[in-house]
């Protein structure tokens, strides 16, 4: 799901090239090098505390519906979540009352084995996935990433984006991929931005993902030519734009999510496309380890 403007670090901080006026990561590194942890959570607690995040933020900010009983709880959480490896970030200067409010960033990861053996990809009830099943190459989904609001668009993000890294890494993991989204379900209020990521980023054949034919929402609905590059990608969330200019992808087609208010894109990152250069610094990641 999209989430605010964040720093990536490491070889996606390198690639990214982000304004260093608008991150401001130097000055914030050496205090923050000992104040934030980044690991796979390890109880049933932990996951809990992350679902409460993506409560807070899919739900009381951008207006998901969960079901009465997880509002009750002031929970974000589906049938998938059993199967994801979850990824989380805490402040250890910072231990709030309630533990279920301690984890400050989250995302859920899953790999090819942990869908075949429990309810199968989350994107799957989206997207067309055979293109990155038929293959034997490792890969991992993407999902429910979020930063709790007080920690935005500072040195938190770093960490766990440094996390993700080494988990690929580790893992061996090839190609990534998972939904992201707009804010709304209004595709022509994000026309620009659509057709540009249509027009653009479109993943090539043997990565080209395709929503399901009963949710199909065509992405190319402005002519290339009268496409203005400018209004689109201020309309792009900046981690999809992250991504792209990794060397991401989108999958062809968009969903509309009424139950999330959002609308969805398939982005796609196959490792081995991207240049020897920046290769080398994912590979050098001296980031938080995420076992």
């Amino acid at each position: 799901m999209s989430i605010e403007d964040q720093v990536a670090s490491g070889w996606l901080r390198t690639y990214c090239q982000f304004d260093k006026e608008d991150w401001r990561i130097g000055a914030l590194m050496d205090v923050a090098e000992n104040r934030f942890e980044v690991r796979l959570a390890s109880s049933a607690d932990e996951i809990m505390s992350a679902q409460r995040l993506r409560y807070r933020v899919f739900v009381e900010e951008m207006g998901a519906s969960p079901d009465p009983a997880d509002r009750a709880r002031r929970l974000e959480r589906d049938r998938f979540d059993p199967h994801f490896d979850h990824l989380i970030l805490l402040d250890n200067e910072n231990r709030p009352s309630d533990p279920l409010d301690r984890v400050i960033g989250v995302y859920r990861l899953m790999r090819k084995d942990a869908a075949i053996k429990g309810e199968g990809f989350y994107g799957a009830s989206e997207y067309d996935l055979t293109p990155l099943l038929k293959g034997g190459r490792e890969i991992v989904e993407l999902g429910r990433s979020c930063v709790d609001a007080a920690y935005r668009g500072g040195a938190a993000m770093h960490f766990l984006w440094n996390g993700l890294a080494e988990y690929v890494l580790t893992r061996k993991i090839e190609i990534m991929f998972g939904v992201a989204s707009f804010h709304g379900t209004d595709t022509q209020a994000i026309a620009q931005a659509l057709s540009y990521l249509h027009a653009h980023h479109l993943a090539p054949d043997d990565l080209r993902v395709t929503t399901l034919p009963e949710y199909f929402v065509a992405m190319d609905i402005i002519p290339p030519a009268a496409i203005e590059r400018k209004t689109a990608l201020k309309q792009i969330p900046a981690l999809i734009k992250a991504y792209l200019r990794l060397g991401g992808f989108v999958g062809d087609g968009a969903y509309v999510d009424r139950a999330f208010n959002t609308t969805d894109v398939c982005l796609l990152m196959d490792t081995t496309r991207m240049t020897a250069r920046y290769r080398d610094y994912y590979t050098q990641s001296h980031g938080v380890k995420a076992g």
